[in-house]
């Protein structure tokens, strides 16, 4: 029976984990996809040759590898001073150390040119996922990512 039980565990496990599609979490930030405001959460999934965008199940957007002309990624930096505030009339300490935190938001851009379809956009994405994204973006189209703030900008 425990042999017979292991067998099942060894063949069912890895169905499950592999039978559903994994996604990821994000923020549209903004950019050409139609009909979708900033600030609207999606789920990016990574495809062997498209990158796909889903939202309440249904596609937004399908972009091919091939497609796929820059990716970049940047972060947001700011101090949590509005926290802070609120906290100062509780506790004085505590607002302090508040004051002293700092807050970063991970963005990743992403461009495509499909013929006569051109778009780009940015999302927000979660602390512990951004780099996934990354690798799964340069993986599929070859393109190495950008570090949007050591760009330098030339007039």
């Amino acid at each position: 029976m425990k042999q017979m039980l292991t067998v099942l565990l060894c063949i069912a496990l890895p169905l499950a984990v592999f039978g559903g599609e994994v996604g990821y979490k994000v923020t549209y930030d903004g950019g050409s996809l139609p009909d979708i405001k900033a600030g609207t959460g999606v789920h990016l999934f990574i495809d062997q040759s498209k990158v796909r965008f889903v939202r309440d199940g249904r596609e937004i957007a399908s972009i091919p590898a091939s497609a796929i002309t820059e990716v970049s990624y940047g972060q947001d930096v700011h101090r949590r001073v509005g926290a802070a505030v609120g906290l100062a009339f509780v506790s004085l300490g505590v607002g302090a150390l508040m004051a002293l935190s700092k807050s970063k938001k991970h963005f990743v851009g992403l461009t495509w040119a499909d013929g006569d379809k051109k778009g780009g956009l940015a999302m927000q994405c979660d602390k512990n996922e951004y780099r996934g994204i990354l690798a799964g973006l340069e993986g599929i189209s070859g393109k190495k990512a950008v570090d949007s703030a050591a760009m330098t900008v030339k007039n």
